[in-house]
């Protein structure tokens, strides 16, 4: 007897997708609040970090209110690092939403609207609910089928048998079509820990309880394992979720429009105030009964100077509402004019408002700083790099800049590994800087060929 034997060829690769900051993990503080040297994927920028650390403070302690950050120094000195490092700190949960200073402007809804929007997904709401669930780990389950109403030779579920066990308790339960669906749908079977809502009958799988008879299990699972469960099977637990305040605007407003197609009514592309004020209130009472809490998250607009004077008195009327999220604005002018206007001001940003901003400068990198930034960055991007070619990416972020450095990281090792190398090299470094230009000597090739481009 011959046994064929086909070789299996190996699965492509997944792609990880890493963002500008995905390194950055906190503002790196000791327990004193001063900035360590290298920490949480942050180099140098120590006084800054200091005043955030102080912010982050002041944030947990609600003394922040009516008040805003305001980053500001030359380009790639770390101040969306920053915002994103205050996030961290914040928490997990905390909602962080980006915005750039040109965003706002649209064709299809007003200024107002999009900063509006964007302040609304920087609130969250954790609600807390105790509900009555059945929870524990499936030792047994059926299902029962029935023939399609339209379709005779396509099966449905008509029910589904299961037994749920914890260390202290079983219980048998029968459960409806729709909460079969969903077990079949998230492919529940023996060993899962689920819970089902009593009352709505959604189901939520937990992970999977090793030791349990007649339960199938792999060496790899795409899958988490828990302990198992303990106390009654028939249980309250309590349920905590977190939204933001543009979730529930829109969940409004989508009732809304179910009403408005009924009767043929177009409905608005902004959401309406009322609307606002609907969600605003349920919030209020979900806090007055103890069931839910805001959680402030940061809205980091970018470019700030590219807002214009309505704008801005917009931000100032949000800095004193009730709901309000932590703004930090960022920008890299000097002294210009606000825009729209003749009128000069410094950062581009009007006088009242800058009063309420906590402003916090930040400077240019040395060289051993920018060295340490292209390391961690390097690691994140998993590039391997030998000692002259860091040496030749740090001049590079000397002379040029470190964004252009850290731009040239994939590049350079997209030419090492067409060449079979492992690590990236110096030529490596330098065949990819003459690939690609930098700022500098974009504008000296305008200048050269200045004729030979369309006006």
């Amino acid at each position: 007897m011959v046994i064929e034997i086909k070789e299996v060829k190996p699965a492509k690769p997944v792609s990880r997708r890493i963002s500008l900051h995905s390194h950055i993990r906190g503002l790196g503080l000791d327990d004193k609040g001063r900035a360590l040297k290298i920490a949480d994927g942050l180099v140098g920028q120590e006084e800054a970090r200091e005043a955030a650390g102080i912010v982050v403070q002041m944030i947990k302690e609600g003394k922040m209110a009516g008040k805003g950050i305001l980053f500001v120094g030359p380009p790639g000195t770390g101040k969306t690092a920053l915002a994103v490092a205050i996030a961290r700190e914040l928490g997990e949960d905390t909602p962080f939403v980006v915005m750039s200073g040109a965003e706002i402007y649209s064709t299809e809804v007003k200024k107002t609207e999009v900063i509006m929007r964007g302040v609304r997904k920087a609130i969250g709401i954790r609600v807390r609910e105790v509900r009555k669930v059945y929870e524990g780990v499936v030792t047994q389950i059926k299902f029962a089928y029935v023939r399609h109403p339209f379709n005779p030779y396509v099966r449905v579920p008509r029910e589904a048998r299961l037994t749920l066990a914890t260390k202290d308790d079983s219980l048998t339960i029968t459960v409806s079509d729709e909460i079969a669906t969903q077990l079949i749908r998230l492919g529940v079977r023996r060993g899962d820990h689920i819970w089902i809502d009593a009352e709505t009958g959604v189901v939520n799988k937990v992970g999977r309880v090793k030791g349990i008879e007649k339960a199938k299990y792999y060496d790899i699972e795409p899958t988490r394992y828990s302990e198992m469960p303990t106390g009654s099977v028939k249980r309250e637990k309590e349920i905590v979720r977190v939204f933001t305040l543009h979730d529930l605007d829109v969940y409004f407003a989508s009732q809304r429009l179910a009403l408005t197609e009924l009767f043929g009514i177009e409905l608005e592309k902004e959401i309406s105030s009322d609307i606002r004020k609907s969600v605003d209130e349920l919030v209020k009472k979900w806090i007055n009964e103890g069931k839910g809490e805001v959680v402030p998250g940061v809205l980091f607009i970018d470019d700030a100077h590219l807002l214009d004077l309505e704008a801005f008195a917009f931000l100032t009327r949000i800095l004193e509402s009730e709901f309000a999220p932590i703004l930090i604005l960022a920008t890299n002018r000097g002294m210009t004019k606000i825009r729209g206007t003749d009128i000069e001001s410094p950062h581009g940003i009007p006088l009242d408002l800058l009063d309420r901003l906590l402003i916090i400068p930040t400077r240019p990198y040395t060289r051993e700083e920018i060295r340490d930034i292209i390391k961690i960055r390097a690691d994140e991007e998993e590039v391997l790099l030998t000692d002259e070619a860091l040496e030749r990416l740090t001049d590079y972020g000397v002379e040029r800049s470190l964004r252009y450095a850290v731009q040239l990281l994939r590049p350079a090792a997209i030419v090492a590994s067409r060449k079979g190398k492992v690590k990236v090299d110096k030529e490596d470094v330098e065949e990819a800087a003459k690939l690609f230009a930098d700022l500098k000597q974009s504008v000296e090739m305008l200048k050269k060929y200045e004729e030979l481009f369309l006006k």
